[in-house]
């Protein structure tokens, strides 16, 4: 009795109270547990697990009988109700499941007097259920994040130029539409006028918005930088990338859930085998000529004996306890389905940005020329960037300002998308953006250091003043301290990795060399990281994707096991996921992995020994007479043992061994 509601409990808890309330909030708009109570399967087992001890409490104050009685009965009404139901669906079909089995014993173990075993079947039951429910659940509703991204209106100009607001599913192939500065683009394209710098970190996953002009593609939900773009229409919105992400999450969830046809199978079955022998056990010896009531007893023991409270109890614990401890070191794993995933995992495919990286830019070096000092180039790139929203332009400001450096005031400043920023520093014209600002000739010292710090996977600004080169700063994705030392633990374990980012090659081959991950692939939109993943399957590996961004869930969704980081990740990222990683400590990756080896290894112990019971107490009474008490007493001492044996999983050490 205690087993089963600490079990239920434990779940509860790692769902209510991640270690990081504030973080949590992010992973989800909503709590997990009001996500959790909307659901009939999870009151219904709360209800259960509630009339369950009121039973045990008042049975263990002396009560009178019926009263104690009636609470476990309800106990059975209020868990029993719906997997009855089902077992009515199922023998309507003409097949056995557990449903049927569990409920079939409840009530086999309530006419023999033994009530509290039949309560206890039912809440076991019930809350595997529920667990069940709630992963379903989560698994729906894991596109809804994504289908906001799109804008449902679009402005169409007509072939007089006239706009025209429509909806974005009116959108043909070949129209025109206008996206103003900060707008969302609402269809896959090509722009054909204008210029900006456009975040499209949904799509790609780069880190930092890219400069768009005339010619280059652009995709719906991408979000416009400070310039105004024309974009022809080149995909209708059921064929754009978004709609593609979609789709492919939702193809990949469906697949994943065929699996657990081979579950339902082995189900059947068992119930099959235990409803005949248990027939036989009552037939035969009537057959025989021996009574009515003793043979009754006999199959009503077996019915008991053969049960699989000990089996489900066998695995639970073990898994939840896992779950329970991870979710107390900051990793949120969603189901045990996951969490037996996760001993299995061969391959690690991480996303760049956001995850081996901080994904926020930051100024790694700064270059001066002629006569100009270090300093000097810092601070007038400040000054010129300090009116500027561009993720460059804040990791600029920001570098002068650790450095103690005075920015002095600017004006005339000049946006230019796609090419930088110009403003009046001091009566100097000063311009701060890309290398291409400034003429080859000009530009001829200073191209070889530019290309080797672009090279090393750097992006280069160059500063000048008057038309004069003066300097240039260089700017990386910091890597994540614990990175290498997580790779290293990876490889320890057994496990291969592979970089798979929408950046640029020379960015995700730095970045590879510098995590100690010899295969980097770059330049992969979202269904070429989910093409990537598919591929890493080969040879029936198991294949784990760490990401962040909207654009890593095909891949998530792919993957056999899918890890969100939590504080930086995007809703989707998070919901399609497995695992959270809530504080995005990418050490805990390897750390998972080895917890839920450990628990797979005390599983596989649990149900060694609760098979052997179950064994021996079904050739007890098919070969002797097992006496019901006593039968009762190795069922449910075979099934406190494993039950505490799984539950020494939640001891804080195990997280560090």
């Amino acid at each position: 009795m205690h087993i089963c509601a600490y079990d239920y409990s434990l779940t509860v808890t790692t769902l209510q109270d991640p270690p990081d309330a504030a973080v949590a909030r992010s992973v989800r708009r909503r709590s997990l547990l009001a996500t959790a109570w909307e659901l009939a399967e999870v009151r219904w087992a709360v209800v259960a697990l509630l009339l369950f001890a009121l039973g045990g409490v008042a049975q263990l104050a002396g009560t009178p009988a019926p009263v104690w009685w009636t609470l476990y009965l309800a106990c059975y009404a209020a868990g029993g109700w719906e997997p009855a139901w089902a077992g009515l669906q199922a023998l309507r079909e003409k097949t056995l499941d557990v449903d049927v089995l569990m409920i079939v014993a409840a009530i086999a173990a309530a006419a023999i007097g033994q009530v509290l075993d039949g309560g206890l079947l039912i809440v076991i039951f019930a809350t595997s259920g529920a667990l069940e429910a709630f992963v379903t659940r989560r698994t729906a509703d894991s596109v809804g994040a994504l289908l906001e991204l799109a804008p449902e209106r679009a402005a169409r100009l007509d072939a007089s130029g006239a706009i025209i607001d429509v909806d974005v599913e009116d959108l043909v192939v070949g129209d025109r539409i206008l996206v103003r500065p900060g707008e969302r683009i609402a269809a896959d394209g090509v722009v054909v006028e204008g210029a900006s710098d456009v975040d499209q970190a949904t799509i790609t996953g780069e880190p930092l918005p890219v400069a768009k002009q005339v010619g280059a593609d652009v995709y719906a939900g991408t979000v416009n930088g400070t310039g105004s773009l024309t974009v022809r229409v080149a995909a209708p919105a059921h064929d754009s990338v978004v709609a593609r992400i979609v789709a492919m999450v939702e193809e990949a969830s469906e697949t994943k859930a065929k699996t657990q046809l081979f579950i339902e199978k082995v189900e059947e079955r068992y119930s099959i085998v235990v409803v005949v022998a248990t027939l036989l056990i009552l037939g035969i010896p009537l057959l025989a000529g021996a009574g009515f009531q003793p043979s009754l007893l006999r199959a009503m023991t077996f019915m008991i004996v053969a049960s699989p409270c000990a089996v489900v109890l066998a695995t639970m614990p073990p898994l939840l306890a896992a779950i329970a401890n991870a979710g107390r070191h900051g990793v949120l794993i969603k189901s045990a389905v996951a969490l037996e995933n996760l001993r299995t995992v061969g391959v690690v495919a991480f996303d760049k940005t956001g995850t081996l990286t901080l994904g926020t830019p930051q100024v790694a070096d700064v270059v001066a020329l002629d006569t100009t000092s270090v300093d000097e180039v810092l601070v007038i790139a400040a000054a010129a960037e300090q009116h500027s929203e561009h993720p460059i332009a804040r990791a600029v400001v920001r570098a002068a300002r650790e450095r103690g450096l005075d920015v002095p005031a600017a004006t005339g400043f000049r946006a230019r998308p796609g090419r930088g920023v110009a403003a009046s520093v001091g009566g100097r014209q000063v311009t701060v953006g890309s290398p291409l600002l400034v003429d080859e000739q000009t530009a001829a010292g200073a191209q070889g250091r530019v290309a080797a710090y672009e090279q090393a996977g750097h992006t280069v600004v160059v500063v000048t003043i008057d038309d004069r080169l003066v300097g240039f700063v260089a700017l990386t994705d910091r890597i994540r301290d614990t990175a290498r030392a997580t790779v290293d633990r990876l490889t320890e374990l057994g496990a291969s990795h592979v970089v798979l980012t929408g950046d640029h090659q020379i960015a995700a081959d730095h970045v590879g060399r510098a995590v100690g991950i010899a295969e980097a692939r770059g330049g992969l939109l979202p269904d070429g990281k989910a093409a990537a993943v598919s591929g890493l399957k080969s040879g029936e590996r198991t294949v784990m994707l760490v990401g962040d961004g909207i654009n890593d869930a095909p891949a998530m969704a792919t993957a056999d096991v899918a890890v969100a980081m939590g504080r930086g990740g995007s809703d989707l990222a998070v919901q399609t996921a497995d695992v959270i990683l809530v504080r995005d400590e990418i050490a805990a990756v390897p750390t998972s992995i080895a917890l839920a080896r450990r628990a797979h290894r005390v599983v596989r112990a649990n149900i060694v020994f609760a098979a052997c019971v179950i064994v021996a107490l079904v050739t007890w009474d098919f070969t002797g007479n097992l006496p019901l008490p006593l039968g009762v007493a190795g069922h449910e001492g075979s099934t406190v043992v494993v039950g505490l044996n799984g539950l020494r999983l939640l001891r804080r050490s195990v997280w560090r061994d």
